[in-house]
This record gives structure tokens, C-alpha cells and sequence, in this order.
């Protein structure tokens, strides 16, 4: 197998995790390829280095030989992760440094045991839906596409937004608000699950949209079928506000439009045989530590 090895930095805690993960790669006499920004932290700040065949800092190209990625870090390296497979059909497998991570699903202490799952071929790759983004000055150059959300937000502490929405071509609704999100069913766990959104299982044909902060409160989160096309067109008092797809966000000016559809590729992750969504959301969320469960 020829792994690539995606990441940010990571705590001291964590150092004897990344050992091991690399040690079990090389007993597998894989071929190992690593962002080289995370090969430079990893010289600097830990006692080891990996020696990988490769290093790389872009993109993978059409004609790559990686079977997988490894994205050790939190959700957010995952979804950085995302933008350098983008869609060369790799899956990715997210690994746990931190605390919190729905995308990030395998812990530290399954490490060992994720890595011979995956060896065994004892998981499955689960595809996930991933948002386009299209504006006239394309904002986000190459790769305007995101797999949790897409969302306008207001820029500072005045006037909220006036934020209309189109749903192919009918006019929806205009949301007064510090602003809007767009989610998959990815994302339905992250910002907009915090603001009140539903949890929408993976692989369910779905789009959520959830405002932030309306001021009408019987505006609520709606569930919507991701082959629509959506229009947003955001006005105001102030004259832009930002625009975020993922972690990457720009600068907007008002009454610019923004149109958003399924993109026409997957994300496809990394799931270990017995480690469920279900299971995945209970532990991340508490669910039955009630103590009187």
C-alpha cells in the first residue's frame, strides 16, 4: 500500500502515539509519503523521524499511486486533508490527536488495531457529498468546494444581514440574521448541529439549511434534497461580509450571488469495521451518561 501522511502539529501527549503510528506503517513495509510541513514539525519537536520515501505540498495529481490518506489531527485537518485529494477518489482515514472528532474518528489508543483493520481490508468507505460553490469573481481560485458547510456571516458586531434564498429559481425565504449555513449531511454535526440544526446520517440525499441567530424565531432550520440548486444574495447596512467554505474563508460584497449545488464528486472516508456512525455520535455527544441510564 502506498499511504500518504497528512497533519498539522500536535501536543506533547501525542508524540509517543505518532511513533507508533509510523513504526506500524514501516512493519507493513508500506510506502509512505508525508506533507512536508507536518515532517518538519515532527523533526523539530519529537525525538524520531519517520524517514518517508516521499514529501509532498501540493494537490495529488491525476495519476497518483496513493491508496490511502491519514489525517491525524482534529476535523479541521481533516477537511484540509480533503483539499489536497480533492477528487482523486483516495479515501481518507481520519486519526484522533486531539479530543473531540466526527471525521477524525479513530483514537490514539486504536491506532494499533485501526491499522490492522485497514491491512485486513476490515472497513468500509463511505462517500461523502460535497458542496460547490460558484460566484462571479470566484472567490476561492481552484477548489471552491466544501464537504461540512458553506456559510455567510456578518463582520462585526452591528446590523444583522438580510440574506435571501433561492431554491431552484423559487424564492424561499429572506432570513434577518448574523447569518446562514448551508450544511451536508457532514456538516450537519459541526457549526449547525451547535445552533440547533438536526443530525442528518451520512449518505442521506440532504442539504440543511440553519440560520444563525434569526430575528424572527419561528425561523428554524429546513431540511432540503441536495439535487437542488441554491441562490444566496446577501444585502445590509454594512457593505460585504464573509463567506466560508470550511475552514477558508473571503471577503464578499453585498448582493453578490452565491450559488450552491452538489458537487459532481464525493469525498469517500474511512470507516473501521464495528466503529458505526451510531456508536461514533453516542460517545461524541454523551448520550446515555446520564447516570441514571
Amino acid at each position: 500500500m502506498h499511504a500518504a501522511i497528512f497533519g498539522k502539529n500536535f501536543n506533547d501527549d501525542f508524540k509517543s502515539s505518532v511513533k507508533t503510528f509510523f513504526e506500524i506503517l514501516r512493519s507493513y513495509d508500506y510506502k509512505i509519503t508525508v506533507y512536508e510541513p507536518y515532517l518538519d514539525f515532527i523533526k523539530k519537536h519529537c525525538d524520531f523521524c519517520p524517514e518517508p520515501d516521499a514529501v509532498f505540498n501540493e494537490p495529488f495529481k491525476k495519476d497518483t499511486d496513493t491508496d490511502m490518506v491519514f489525517s491525524i489531527g482534529g476535523d479541521g485537518t481533516f477537511l484540509d486533508a480533503v483539499s489536497y485529494v480533492r477528487n482523486r477518489e483516495i479515501p481518507i482515514a481520519g486519526i484522533n490527536s486531539g479530543r473531540l472528532g466526527f471525521l477524525a474518528n479513530i483514537s490514539k489508543e486504536e491506532i494499533p488495531d485501526a491499522l490492522k483493520a485497514i491491512r485486513e481490508n476490515r472497513y468500509t468507505v463511505e462517500e461523502r457529498t460535497m458542496l460547490e460553490v460558484n460566484t462571479d469573481n470566484n472567490y476561492f481560485d481552484d477548489f471552491n468546494f466544501a464537504l461540512n458547510e458553506v456559510t455567510v456571516l456578518k463582520r462585526d458586531s452591528g446590523s444583522m444581514i438580510t440574506i435571501k434564498v433561492y431554491i431552484n429559481g423559487e424564492y424561499l425565504n429572506t432570513y434577518w440574521a448574523d447569518g446562514l449555513i448551508l450544511a451536508t449531511p457532514t456538516g450537519s454535526t459541526a457549526y449547525s448541529l451547535s445552533l440547533g440544526g438536526p443530525i442528518v446520517v451520512p449518505g442521506s440525499s440532504n442539504f440543511v439549511i440553519t440560520p444563525v441567530a434569526p430575528h424572527n424565531l419561528t425561523v428554524r432550520p429546513i431540511v432540503l434534497p441536495d439535487n437542488c440548486d441554491i441562490s444566496i444574495k446577501v444585502s445590509g447596512r454594512t457593505d460585504n461580509y464573509l463567506l466560508s467554505i470550511d475552514s477558508r474563508s473571503v471577503v464578499v460584497e453585498k448582493n453578490t450571488v452565491i450559488n450552491i449545488k452538489a458537487a459532481n464528486f464525493k469525498i469517500k472516508t474511512v470507516r473501521i469495521e464495528g466503529n458505526t456512525f451510531f456508536e461514533n455520535i453516542r460517545d461524541k455527544l454523551m448520550w446515555g451518561f446520564d447516570r441514571r441510564n
